[in-house]
């Protein structure tokens, strides 16, 4: 009997290993794949759970309620944004009337980075392609401009269950005890790292070389407005994105307990610096649990926020500004990895003395 449950561990062990290697290869290897994430993700979470033998009526009702919040957040601002998107250039030119060009960006990006948490990175991210589309400065310029803002937009939208599907996944991984996390438990354990990061990037997104501080360049061009049909369709992704993961999650939660608890601090941070080419709420799925303690938590989360801002795949602003102001990998690697590199040495100096 014995022999029989050794080799039955032995074989889901290895069922879940192999799911959790296809679904961080594929998505960045194969482009069809990687077009359609969600549903991808869908298949790999109800085989992890099926392999798991965690079926029950509790985790079918969370994987359809979990996702409706930040799907009709990210429906709702969808379309306010679409109304509001006219007046941007007017709200913009007055602004940088009244107070100049590096105190714009400083409260743009300040304000898209705090404000994320409420209106969802995805709405941040249109909102920030269109504020670039409309400065008509340089392109490295607004380039390096775009890559600050998202670092700011990755970071505040971990404080909220609405801010992104990762800090989603958190609250709907660590919601049994001890974590019994809340809508305010990423608040409660990030607020203290998250908001002088937040602070630190739009200051340092602001800071234009003198010879590029004025308007009339060539700039980025941030493309037609977006119709209902677009807005439908990616709130509908968005849905299907977050219940994947929420199977996911709970189909890899064993083996996920049985190696991540015993990692050590540094291991749980610098791997996670694979979320710079894979997106970040697919980690923490994979690797959150309740036996991890509030330290590891912080250390793995910080580790994929940060990471999750140096390559265009690590992050949904990145990906959706990116796309909406064409721009490409290299450009973006160029202006982002130098202070990714930064942060992430940064913040785990500040997290190994402080954080207990």
């Amino acid at each position: 009997m014995d022999g029989d449950f050794h080799m039955d561990g032995y074989i889901t062990v290895g069922g879940l290993t192999l799911i959790m290697a296809l679904t961080l290869a594929l998505p960045f290897s194969v482009k069809k794949i990687e077009e359609e994430l969600e549903a991808f993700l869908l298949i790999m979470g109800i085989s992890a759970v099926t392999i798991s033998g965690v079926w029950s009526a509790a985790l079918i009702e969370e994987a359809l309620l979990e996702p409706v919040k930040i799907t009709l957040a990210v429906f709702i601002l969808g379309f306010a944004f679409r109304l509001a998107r006219p007046r941007f250039k007017a709200w913009l030119e007055r602004l940088i009337g009244a107070i100049g060009l590096r105190l714009t960006l400083f409260s743009v990006i300040l304000l898209l980075g705090f404000g994320s948490g409420a209106v969802t990175a995805i709405i941040a991210a249109l909102a920030l392609a269109e504020v670039v589309g409309i400065l008509k400065l340089e392109r490295k310029t607004e380039i390096r401009v775009v890559v600050y803002a998202c670092y700011a937009i990755g970071l505040g939208a971990a404080l909220t269950p609405l801010g992104e599907p990762l800090s989603t996944i958190m609250v709907a991984k660590l919601k049994a005890p001890p974590h019994s996390a809340d809508f305010f438990y990423p608040l409660k354990q990030l607020g203290a790292l998250v908001i002088p990061g937040v602070l630190l990037t739009a200051f340092w997104g602001s800071r234009l070389p003198a010879d590029k501080a004025a308007l009339g360049g060539p700039g980025l061009a941030s493309g037609p407005a977006e119709t209902p049909a677009g807005i439908a369709a990616r709130s509908a992704r968005v849905y299907v994105f977050v219940a994947a993961l929420i199977f996911l999650g709970a189909g890899l939660t064993p083996l996920a307990e049985r190696f991540i608890p015993a990692m050590p601090l540094w291991a749980l941070y610098w791997a996670n610096s694979l979320s710079a080419v894979l997106d970040n709420a697919t980690l923490a799925a994979a690797e959150l649990v309740p036996a991890m303690t509030d330290r590891q938590v912080k250390f793995v989360i910080m580790g994929l926020v940060v990471s999750g801002g140096a390559l265009i795949p690590g992050n949904i602003p990145n990906i959706i500004s990116a796309a909406k102001l064409n721009i490409r990998s290299g450009e973006w690697a160029r202006a982002a990895i130098p202070y990714g590199a930064f942060l992430m040495t940064a913040y785990f100096a500040l997290m190994t003395i402080f954080v207990k």
